[in-house]
């Protein structure tokens, strides 16, 4: 048996053998049966094992529509800008990761449970739209050393705290990376509105279901991860926010009101970053 076949084989019977931790982590079993629904997916699932598994919880998606110069400078070629009626997108994303885990592992407490942020665009390589990360800041250290090594993805540690009121969440973040430049975000968000159905063409759906992300390595190559998921549970979202630098170290002014759309949970299956 080649050696790749036998490696997966080991995965494949190692992540089995975690079943029973569902008994009392539910996002070992909620991520993989995120398996079973693909219809949504633009694209088939990937021959390869998936490689990692994380569910993503209490999320504000807050998004800003620019003028595409002001993004297009900052996204490295060959990655596309990707652009709907003329418009970019900035979004800003608070939430707090749980279950995270390498496949065939249980999540770890403590390791696998901390808040997460991110500021990110849209690009498209050949016919795969995806995500494109200026910046990622999440409060477990060791979380961002992986990340950057396996990823390649501009993670910061930062100081961070999230707390829940009923349907309310205070997000707090405070980056504390000296490789990075200062940015903080301070805001209370949650649901509005009953569960929004997303159509097919509508902008919603056009900003959340992106099934990769891109990164360029140092010689300008593009590289790919490919994600998994159930299609957004999306609804509509109010926020006070009442400090965000995030994008100040890229040179943007968000001076105008985002668009708003919360996600209680999502369970999600990401794959390892490989040329495309």
């Amino acid at each position: 048996m080649p050696r790749r076949s036998v490696l997966q084989a080991i995965a494949d019977a190692a992540e089995l053998a975690v079943t029973p931790v569902g008994l009392f982590a539910d996002e070992v079993p909620r991520q993989r049966a995120a398996l079973l629904e693909t219809a949504h997916r633009p694209w088939p699932l990937p021959s390869a094992p998936w490689l990692m598994g994380q569910t993503w919880h209490d999320l504000l998606f807050a998004h800003w529509a620019l003028a595409p110069e002001g993004l297009r400078r900052l996204v490295p070629q060959p990655l596309e800008l990707d652009v709907r009626d003329g418009r970019a997108w900035l979004g800003i994303t608070p939430f707090l990761i749980g279950g995270l885990r390498p496949r065939g592992a249980p999540p770890l407490p403590w390791l696998s449970r901390f808040e997460e942020l991110n500021v990110r665009t849209y690009v498209r390589y050949g016919q795969k739209p995806g995500i494109y990360f200026f910046s990622l800041d999440a409060a477990r250290r060791a979380a961002v050393a992986a990340a950057r090594r396996g990823y390649r993805l501009p993670y910061f540690h930062a100081q961070m705290n999230a707390r829940r009121h009923g349907q309310e969440v205070t997000y707090e973040s405070s980056r504390i990376d000296s490789s990075g430049p200062l940015a903080d975000f301070r805001a209370r968000y949650g649901p509005s509105g009953p569960r929004l159905t997303i159509d097919d063409g509508s902008l919603e759906r056009w900003l959340s279901e992106r099934y990769c992300l891109y990164v360029v390595d140092d010689r300008g190559r593009p590289l790919r991860a490919d994600i998994h998921h159930s299609p957004w549970p999306l609804q509509p979202a109010k926020a006070t926010i009442d400090v965000n630098t995030m994008a100040a170290p890229l040179g943007i002014e968000l001076a105008s009101e985002p668009l708003l759309h919360y996600s209680a949970r999502q369970d999600v299956l990401i794959w390892p970053l490989a040329p495309v």
